[in-house]
């Protein structure tokens, strides 16, 4: 179709669309470019409705809609200027749905109009970018927010991401380091509300948009009238009015939106006086852990609720009702997550009850008693609410034996250093270090914990680590509640308190205290059994018959027999000394009762064979089998095995279930690993009935020893401490080798909480009805109030092993929120301290600082007594730091002789008191005798005098003229004989009067002693003492008064140096500066006044009242806590080396070091960063790193190759430089010890050859180190190498992550690394 003309040239066309034959009109667009557009358009188009849009037009209209502020105007209407609204800005705002949070938002940081820097004009304010998750629930709260990162990281955490924020330090004030002045603040919103400038630029931007000088708004809008109204309002009523600005945005940022609406609406009401927030009885820790609580806890009736609401101040452990819980229980847990195929205790249906109301509870109960059934039923709750339950145990067997225990019942996983099986799992079995990995690594699967359950809590008195459980404990977040298994200890209840004060949250304390088999308690003397305690009850008669015994056949003996037992006891104590490591040395002998070496002492000791085959067969004849034998030594619990020979214990039947079980659990090792002389050694003594059991085994001997006993076909099993801890077997009998043990230190006797822990092995549940302990006694009885100690002695109290620790310091300051100082003042060690401060000290602190200051007026001018004063202090300072080495030494005392001028203290404190030497100590008397003078005192008449008017003058005695006198003889009496009886007749102290001035003779201690002055002067003894003479008192006054040089208050000192014959520097700097105060306080204006004992006693009180308040803000200040000193020296050695810089930023070497889990993370750090590991080949290398998890000190020298010596040699030189490095610091580290302690290179050979491939049986002949030993260092060493490879990878340095890699493959093989029989059964 031909192309239609139209109206300025808008060209179109007509065509036919699609199959229906519709006409379409199609526009025809020209080739060339119009210059103006609206030229193109046709004229039959109306003009637009509205005027044509301008820069300024569209300047006024953002102006209006988006800049400018609005107010309500008929809130904000003139005739209700000045009101005062409570307004509910959060139940009336409207917020819109908006699109997902970004990641980071900057908000301005406010700043006060009078202090910006041009008043009145644009004010452009700073601005600060924060993280979005910081500042919302997720930060406090894991939970909803997801975390970007990789997915292998979701278990295990890693370095980069942020630990959890702890729970019960939501109230922290480290939170305000978060949250931006501009969010937290609203001073800005009264300020635009009171005509202030407004803010044109936008953050982040460097110019906003030019708007002019904005116009005041009406004073109708201000919400007071005037300033005057303002200052006029009490500050109380201000800080409730000032809830409408400036918590109302605080409040956006902050709230978490847990607390109900009438707690949000309460914080803009007045707080009523009896509330628990301001109740003035609340103890100051309360108030440093204070937090929101959630939501009230429910009572189990009205009678609950009303006994609950009597509490003065909330308890967080709280003891339940067993009882009432118990009788109710079916009708409180209507439908179980769990049930049980036996009836529950009570104590175990009160722990269900609470866990059911979502509650953290403490359980503790005798071992078999039960405490595993609170466990499980945590599981199942998390099974039923699709969360998540972590079971914590001490020990690696605890674990791998609850994993086996488990799996038939939930989803269970296992986590350990070496394993990691279905971490998916909702029930998750895993290490206590593992966690507390977990937690510093913010792990994401900490979102979905429920509930976490602590296995044998009493494990946190263990010196090496228990501080590990406070970490956990303290670096839980607040949404995970805590289940707590222990055995019974004394202060269950305190402990229970510092975990619900430090998560804010209260634990229900549960338990019991009855043994589910009783127990009696036996001493086994040549083949008899004595009673000596039963139900808890000591039985001295028991003893009593065992001693009869011992004496009886101790008289028999032949002649020197009644000194066996005393030299016995001396060989025991030489056994002790010679037996610190077990070792082949103690061949045959006993415990602590095995002589001295060399074999002459040997004739008192029986065999020990025929000992434990009487024992035996006894057990056998009573029925008391099967039996664990405790002996405090690997050796001990080998050597004791071997020697029952010809003894046997299984049936036919039992033998061939032993070696089948044997032959299915040793087919998975190799050919030359089933023959190695360990495995062939205790299947010898399995297929007897006999087992042994201590670490010195391999793991997979001990898990067979473990399974057969519990399958009941051991008889008789020798084994050490750990079986009690870490395996779950029952017993008929439990017998102890020993009461004496050597615990790493020294050789002491059993504890009764360990005493307790092994003896609960005897009896089993359901099968005795009384369980057996017995204790042997070879050559001697214990002494009755020992075995009263261990028996029934009060268990081990619960005490925190905190320590500070480098990798605990850089985890927390990696995180600006978390502050080691909140770590400290959680511990357990710190709860203790802040519990013991009085209550009423913050109240205290705040009454002294609201006291009125006190001013001193001075009649001289500008008052100077506090100068005084401080110098006074000083003096007494200087004094008492030199007055007992200078007054007691001999040259000293060779110059207190009578008529020497001295400085004495005063009694009233006020000045110091010119005095002189009047006579020397002497028998009769102990002090010197000297006269002061006493300006203080008025002047009065001489008392108790012996001499009657005119006795100045008697017998014997003339005045001497004046002018055959002398200048310093004026007035001295003369006599034909002054030698006197040596006779006080005056009574001491003696005051009088004499030339106007008042004087005091008393005795002094040589502690009251000031100074000795350089001046003697000449006395009448006899006169003074003797006759009283008044006479003599005014001579001596004179002299006294006459002996200050240019006009000083007193003499010149004698010279510390050259008179006193001082030779230790400190004490003469500190006599030379106390000499010069006592001049110096002479020469103050305030020295002489009038009104000198008013103000020295005003200037006392404001010292004291000063240093009060001192005193009591430095013990509620984070530099009370007691490890502050070493965390101070810590962060010093963290900046000498690098980890942190000046600003306590974590640099890369603080997070290499971080890493580092298994070894000293110093040396670690240290080794990686020297580059130490470069020139070794991998083989080399990991055998240099066994150092680090090594632990047993004393071994067989090992036959390096050079290389590896001269390796060994830089690192052992690295870690004494770190040590002296942290001794320099004032840390409490001796270099050597540091040294040793960290690093051990016993199988420095044996680890080198098993990396490359030398069988396990050769390895075993290059050193004395049990097979056991070596199987778990070369274990850990691959976690070792873990750390370190990812360690490498922070570093970038990817040859050192490459032979990490090739390191941990080339050991990991054959039996070190055969699966547990736990996990893959049997």
């Amino acid at each position: 179709m031909d192309r239609v003309e139209a109206t300025n040239e808008l060209s179109f066309r007509v065509g036919f669309s699609g199959y229906s034959g519709h006409l379409r009109l199609q526009p025809i667009y020209s080739l060339e470019t119009p210059t103006d557009p609206i030229k193109s358009l046709p004229d039959f188009i109306l003009p637009p409705a509205f005027p044509r849009e301008t820069p300024e037009s569209i300047k006024e209209h953002i102006e209006d809609n988006y800049l400018l502020p609005t107010l309500d105007s008929d809130v904000f209407s003139a005739d209700k200027a000045g009101r005062q609204w409570d307004f509910d800005w959060f139940q009336n705002a409207k917020v819109s749905l908006e699109p997902s949070v970004p990641r980071s938002l900057v908000a301005p940081v406010w700043e006060l109009p009078f202090r910006r820097p041009n008043k009145g004009e644009s004010w452009e304010p700073q601005s600060v970018e924060i993280q979005v998750s910081d500042l919302m629930v997720g930060a406090q709260n894991p939970g909803p927010l997801p975390r970007t990162g990789q997915s292998k990281d979701f278990v295990r955490g890693s370095i980069n991401n942020r630990p959890f924020r702890p729970g019960g330090l939501e109230d922290s004030h480290s939170l305000d380091r978060v949250l931006p002045d501009g969010a937290s603040d609203g001073e800005w919103v009264r300020d635009v509300l009171n005509a202030g400038p407004a803010q044109s630029i936008p953050p982040t931007l460097k110019q906003g948009l030019d708007l002019g000088p904005l116009k005041a708004y009406p004073c109708s809008w201000n919400v007071h009238k005037d300033d005057k109204l303002l200052s006029d309002v009490s500050d109380e009523k201000l800080n409730k009015l000032s809830v409408q600005f400036d918590d109302l945005f605080k409040k956006a940022w902050e709230e978490d939106g847990i607390l109900a609406d009438n707690d949000v609406q309460s914080d803009s009401e007045s707080v009523e006086p009896g509330t628990e927030v301001n109740n003035p009885e609340s103890s100051v820790l309360d108030e440093i852990l204070f937090v929101e609580s959630e939501e009230s806890v429910a009572r189990l009736d009205e009678k609950g609720d009303s006994d609950g609401q009597q509490r003065p101040e909330k308890a967080w452990a709280i003891i339940g009702d067993s009882e009432r819980i118990a009788d109710r229980f079916d009708e409180l847990v209507p439908d179980l997550a769990l049930e049980f195929p036996f009836e529950l205790d009570k104590f175990q249906k009160e722990a269900i009850y609470y866990l059911e109301r979502g509650d953290s509870v403490f359980v503790a109960a005798h071992t078999s008693a039960g405490k595993t059934v609170v466990a499980e039923y945590a599981f199942a709750l998390a099974s039923k609410h699709c969360t998540r339950a972590v079971y914590t145990a001490p020990i690696k067997t605890i674990s791998n034996q609850k994993y086996r225990d488990f799996c038939g019942k939930f989803d269970v996983g296992l986590l350990t250093g070496d394993i990691s099986l279905r971490p998916e799992a909702s029930c998750l079995i895993m290490t206590t270090e593992i966690l507390r990995s977990m937690l510093y690594r913010g792990a994401d699967i900490i979102r979905d914990i429920e509930w976490v359950i602590f296995d044998e809590v009493h494990y946190v008195n263990d010196v090496e680590r228990g501080v590990v459980w406070e970490e956990v404990i303290i670096m839980l977040p607040r949404h995970i509640n805590v289940v707590l298994l222990s055995a019974t200890v004394p202060n269950t209840v305190e402990f229970a308190d510092w975990i619900g004060r430090t998560k804010q949250k209260q634990i229900h304390v549960t338990g019991t205290t009855k043994r589910p088999v009783p127990l009696e308690h036996c001493l086994f003397y040549y083949g008899e059994f004595y009673k000596v305690c039963e139900n808890e009850i000591f039985l001295p008669q028991g003893w009593k018959a065992a001693k009869d015994h011992y004496k009886k056949k101790n008289s028999t003996s032949l002649t020197g027999g009644i000194s066996s037992g005393t030299a016995l006891k001396r060989e025991n104590h030489n056994h002790g000394k010679q037996n610190k490591h077990s070792g082949p040395q103690n061949s045959g002998g006993g415990g602590g009762y095995q002589t001295n070496g060399g074999g002459q002492n040997n004739w008192r000791r029986p065999p020990e064979g025929p000992i434990w085959l009487l024992l035996i067969n006894k057990l056998k004849k009573n029925s008391l089998l099967p039996v664990v034998i405790f002996c405090f030594s690997k050796n001990r619990c080998d050597k004791s095995a071997d020697v029952i020979q010809g003894i046997d214990l299984t049936t036919n039947s039992e033998k061939s279930q032993i070696r089948l079980f044997c032959d299915k659990a040793f087919s998975r090792l190799k050919g030359s690993d089933r023959t190695l002389p360990q495995i062939v050694r205790v299947q010898s003594l399995l297929h007897r009935g006999i087992g042994v059991h201590h670490a010195g085994l391999l793991p997979i001997v001990k898990e067979v020893v473990e399974m057969l006993f519990c399958r009941g076909v051991i008889k008789v099993l020798f084994s050490t401490e750990t079986f009690a801890m870490g395996v779950n077997a029952p017993a008929r009998t439990v017998v102890f080798d020993t009461l004496r043990k050597f615990d790493g230190r020294e050789f002491r006797q059993l504890l009764p909480g360990e005493y307790t822990q092994m003896a609960g092995r005897a009896g089993r549940r359901g099968l005795d009805n009384i369980g057996t302990v017995l204790v042997m006694c070879r050559d001697e009885i214990p002494e009755e109030r020992d075995l009263k100690h261990v028996t029934v002695g009060s268990a081990t109290r619960l005490e925190s092993q905190f320590r500070l620790t480098y990798i605990m310091i850089m985890h927390l300051l990696r995180v600006e929120e978390l502050k080691v100082e909140d770590m400290l003042k959680r511990s357990f060690a710190e709860f203790h301290a802040q519990k013991k401060l009085p209550e009423k000290q913050q109240q205290l602190l705040m009454l002294k600082l609201s006291q009125p200051a006190k001013t001193i007026e001075c009649i001289k001018g500008e008052p100077a007594i506090e100068e005084y004063y401080e110098m006074y202090a000083e003096a007494e300072k200087y004094s008492n730091s030199v007055l007992e080495a200078v007054m007691q030494s001999p040259v000293a005392q060779q110059f207190l002789t009578p008529g020497r001028v001295v400085v004495v203290k005063s009694p009233t404190a006020q000045d110091h008191l010119l005095g002189v030497v009047v006579k020397a100590p002497s028998a009769s008397n102990k002090q010197h005798i000297v006269l002061v003078l006493r300006p203080d005192l008025p002047a009065q008449t001489s008392s108790n005098l012996n001499d009657k008017k005119g006795a100045d003058f008697s017998k014997g005695q003339v005045l001497v003229p004046k002018s055959k006198r002398v200048a310093e003889d004026d007035y001295y009496i003369s006599g034909t004989s002054r030698k006197g009886s040596g006779v006080i007749n005056i009574k001491l102290p003696h005051f009088g009067t004499a030339s106007g001035m008042s004087y005091e003779v008393r005795e002094v201690d040589y502690k009251e002693f000031l100074c000795i002055c350089n001046k003697k002067i000449k006395i009448d003894q006899v006169g003074l003492l003797e006759q009283g003479s008044s006479g003599a008192f005014s001579q001596t006054v004179q002299l006294l008064s006459s002996s200050k040089s240019d006009g000083n208050k007193y003499p010149p000192a004698l010279d510390p140096v050259k008179e006193l014959k001082l030779k230790d520097m400190d004490l003469v700097e500190s006599y030379y500066k106390g000499t010069k105060l006592l001049q110096k306080m002479a020469e103050n204006k305030c020295h002489g006044c009038i009104k000198f004992e008013e103000h020295i006693k005003l200037a006392k009180e404001i010292k004291m009242h000063d240093e009060e308040v001192d005193k009591l803000k430095y013990q509620m200040s984070d530099e009370a806590l007691q490890q502050m000193p070493a965390f101070q020296g810590r962060i010093d050695v963290l900046k000498e080396i690098g980890c942190i810089d000046a600003d306590l930023v974590v640099q890369i070497k603080g997070r290499v070091a971080c890493e580092m889990n298994s070894g000293e993370e110093l040396i670690s750090a240290e080794c990686l960063f020297e580059n130490q590991l470069d020139e070794l080949e991998p083989e080399e290398a990991v055998a240099l790193m066994s150092a680090f998890v090594f632990q047993q000190r004393k071994t067989s020298e090992p036959s390096l190759t050079p290389k590896l010596a001269k390796a060994t040699n830089r690192l052992y030189n690295t870690a004494i430089r770190l040590g002296e490095l942290q001794a320099h610091f004032k840390l409490q580290i001796s270099p050597q010890e540091y040294a040793q302690e960290n690093l051990k290179f016993g199988l420095v050979e044996v680890v080198y050859e098993w990396a490359k491939g030398t069988p396990f049986a050769d390895i075993c002949q290059l050193t004395d180190v049990p097979e056991g030993m070596i199987v778990r260092t070369i274990v850990r060493l691959d976690e070792t190498c873990r750390e370190f490879r990812n360690a490498a990878a922070i570093m970038g340095n990817s040859a050192l992550y490459k032979k990490m890699e090739f390191a941990s493959n080339a050991i990991k093989r054959d039996i070190v690394f055969a699966a547990s029989l736990y996990i893959t059964g049997v």
